[in-house]
């Protein structure tokens, strides 16, 4: 009987590394996070949680339009150091969510003329409902972009001309990245640490603020679904045993006799809680891994492929490019530790 294998064949575990050996130069990023007028609390304290915990590779700074307070969406104003001219400085810019009744298809003046401060080549992010503002100043026009479930269908009538891709955490852009609600910008800011300087460092900085250095699949995990019927199964143990197998031709079949299902049933339990299929899962998690030993190994890209369960790696290359936009050695050239004089 012919086998289906998900998503092709990876693993190995990641190996401590010195941060000093990546290095750095010791350029220290500098974040702006922007308040605007209605804006949630938690979120606003996520860029200065993560970036802050990076071990000085970032200075986190938080601004207004105004430099004036702005009022929080909960029972208080939030009162800031900094006014717009910080956007002039910043490296990266943050515009964390507000009040969905403050969104508007129109920029108010104050608020396009901070966003005109901010340099071109300087990298912006928005958290959940910050897409509409960069969709509003036409930063997305003809890209893919993100925002919180719940808003998609409101975000997709106000902006047709961007491609809003409702299922994913995050969209990274390259200069521009949008996130979904809260949580996910978490996300979104470990994965620039990681893109920054590696997954040595995103993972400690994930640890230090107790949440997982990476969530597996998307917002589909998090939309409303009927409840399960008492009796029904995780796949959550099957998913830990096909990690810790990932080197091995795993077929659909393999995974959901572990999981005691028929195929049918498994397959859209999977989907049902990760928001992706079983063997798009698995590539996913190949190319983490595979990121991991092009940081922490000297291993050639074929003998990594192999590591990781891709058939060649040739296959090992597609898949990479696809998910970050660059080729193994180039990764490796920006990440990997000096070891030798």
């Amino acid at each position: 009987m012919q086998q289906t294998y998900c998503g092709e064949r990876p693993a190995h575990s990641e190996q401590p590394e010195d941060p000093e050996d990546r290095g750095y130069d010791g350029h220290v990023e500098r974040v702006v996070v922007l308040a605007l007028d209605g804006v949630y609390p938690f979120e606003l304290g996520i860029p200065n949680r993560v970036f802050g915990s990076a071990e000085g590779r970032y200075e986190v700074l938080t601004c207004t339009v105004d430099g004036q307070p702005v009022r929080s969406n909960s029972d208080f104003s939030i009162t800031v150091e900094h006014g717009p001219e910080v956007l002039r400085t910043a490296d990266t810019v943050v515009i964390p969510p507000f009040a969905v009744s403050n969104v508007i298809a129109d920029l108010p003046d104050e608020v396009a003329e901070a966003l005109r401060a901010i340099r071109p080549d300087t990298r912006i992010v928005s958290i959940c409902t910050g897409a509409f503002v960069l969709a509003a100043a036409g930063m997305l026009a003809g890209r893919r972009a993100t925002t919180h479930w719940q808003l998609a269908g409101l975000f997709r009538t106000m902006f047709p001309d961007v491609d809003l891709d409702a299922d994913v955490l995050f969209v990274d852009e390259g200069s521009l990245l949008t996130s979904a609600g809260a949580a996910s910008g978490v996300d979104v800011c470990l994965h620039l640490v990681r893109k920054d300087h590696g997954s040595e460092l995103a993972n400690r900085v994930a640890r230090s603020c107790v949440v997982p250095p990476w969530r597996d699949g998307g917002q589909a995990q998090y939309i409303e679904q009927p409840v399960p019927e008492p009796t029904a199964t995780s796949t959550a143990a099957t998913r830990h045993w096909a990690l810790e197998r990932l080197g091995e031709p795993l077929t659909l079949t393999e995974l959901a006799d572990h999981a005691r299902m028929s195929l049918r049933t498994f397959a859209r339990r999977f989907n049902d809680e990760v928001g992706m299929s079983p063997g798009r899962w698995l590539i996913q998690q190949r190319v983490v891994r595979a990121r991991q030993l092009l940081e922490s190994s000297d291993l050639a890209v074929d003998q990594i492929a192999g590591e990781v369960g891709f058939a060649t790696g040739s296959s090992l290359r597609q898949h990479l490019h696809a998910a970050i936009g660059v080729s193994p050695l180039a990764y490796r050239r920006t990440f990997q530790a000096t070891r030798r004089p």
